[in-house]
């Protein structure tokens, strides 16, 4: 069966807009947590997030289409026509069909729908935005990057909470190997910095609510509050080896694998000892015919929440035993926040870029020590390591469990 490798990257998020950007500030342990500016949160219990900053959408797609298009929708043209660029790949009429595109999204335009709902309320329904379905539908981003790229293949959205950019890119990997298509734009995007989505996450319980957010959020420390809501997209050119070997393109890993389970145990908790994520990476190994000791990198889901990263810590030990302990495991939402479905996305430029570049990105704002999580967390600095294979996890609600593999490409 055909190998599936990764030849361009795209990202706009919160410590970065592009895939330079993003990874020079992420081995420097730059933090993406700031004031909301988004709307005014000044008095609320949390009044910080990860927001992408200085993103003015009609810099990139001019007035018109901007306006058309809900923040997480701009996020992902933005990132997919940089992945294009950066894999040197034009999309040609004759091929425009064996192209698909696979954006997932949890959630979609709640600020579109949100503005719509008040106002409706307040103006009545006249004054409602003609555009509010197309901006808020989670399939909107899906859409617009192939009327924006000219990719005519299958096109789909995947939801399935902040698993959903793993099951995305997953997706992709699946009909790429299915024979389906010959090329995949695929990623996710998420954009609920308003002020229902951070209500409602506060409402939640879920939320880090210290006032001095400085050291916020804490992945796998022991004084570890809960998350910092992020925003942001990351988009992938997947292709057939054969396909990426026929145009000469430069391959930057080979994408080895995708494994999903469900808890099936409760609706926002993790399944008890994270049997449920263990299962999925040892489906992802099994798949990708990669061994315990061969794994040299696991990007962690790493929310920073109490029960998240007690279970995933517990998966990855169930998984490799004592060598769980070899294994470096960083967070990089210390840095760039839960953009939540499009987190894991972003979380697969970093796997492809500390292949690439044997840098281990860390987990910053780690102070304290917690028994229950006791692995090695790149604590605070970047690490300079070869990394030949690399994992990455995503966990959602709902009792979602993705595992995505990464290989050096030879």
């Amino acid at each position: 069966m055909e190998r599936i490798v990764v030849t361009g990257m795209g990202t706009v998020n919160p410590i970065g807009k592009t895939v330079a950007e993003t990874w020079d500030n992420a081995i420097h342990g730059v933090s993406g947590v700031a004031p909301i500016t988004l709307f005014d949160a000044s008095d609320w219990m949390v009044d910080h997030a990860c927001e992408v900053k200085d993103f003015k959408a009609e810099d990139y797609l001019g007035k018109r289409d901007a306006r058309r298009m809900d923040r997480f929708e701009q996020f992902a043209v933005v990132a997919a026509r940089d992945a294009l660029q950066d894999a040197a790949l034009e999309i040609t009429p004759e091929e425009a069909g064996r192209v698909g595109v696979f954006i997932a999204s949890a959630i979609g335009g709640l600020k579109s729908l949100e503005s719509a709902v008040y106002t409706m309320r307040d103006k009545g329904y006249r004054r409602v935005n003609p555009f509010v379905v197309p901006m808020m539908m989670p399939n909107g981003a899906a859409g617009l990057v192939a009327i924006h790229t000219g990719a005519k293949g299958p096109s789909m959205a995947v939801a399935s909470a902040c698993a959903s950019g793993n099951d995305g890119l997953g997706l992709a990997w699946m009909m790429l190997r299915s024979g389906a298509i010959d090329v995949a734009i695929a990623g996710a995007s998420e954009s609920t910095l308003c002020s229902v989505g951070v209500g409602a996450f506060v409402r939640m319980g879920a939320l880090s609510l210290r006032d001095d957010y400085s050291t916020a959020p804490q992945p796998f420390d022991r004084n570890r509050d809960g998350l910092v809501m992020g925003e942001g997209a990351g988009v992938l050119i997947l292709e057939t080896e054969s396909h990426a070997k026929a145009r000469g393109a430069r391959i930057l890993a080979e994408f080895a694998g995708y494994a999903a389970t469900a808890d099936a145990h409760h609706i926002t908790a993790p399944a008890e000892n994270g049997e449920g994520g263990a299962r999925a990476i040892r489906q992802v190994l099994d798949v990708a015919g990669i061994a315990l000791e061969e794994v040299d990198y696991i990007n962690a889901h790493g929310t920073g929440t109490q029960l998240n990263d007690s279970a995933e810590t517990a998966a990855i030990k169930t998984v490799f035993g004592k060598r769980a302990y070899q294994i470096p495991v960083s967070s990089t939402k210390s840095m760039t926040g839960h953009m939540m479905g499009a987190s894991g996305a972003v979380e697969a430029i970093f796997c492809v870029q500390a292949i690439r570049d044997g840098i281990i990105p860390p987990t910053i704002n780690y102070q304290t020590p917690d028994p229950a999580c006791d692995l090695d967390y790149v604590p605070n600095q970047a690490r300079q390591a070869p990394v030949r294979v690399a994992i990455s996890n995503a966990f959602g609600f709902g009792g979602h469990n993705a595992v995505l593999a990464f290989r050096a490409y030879e």
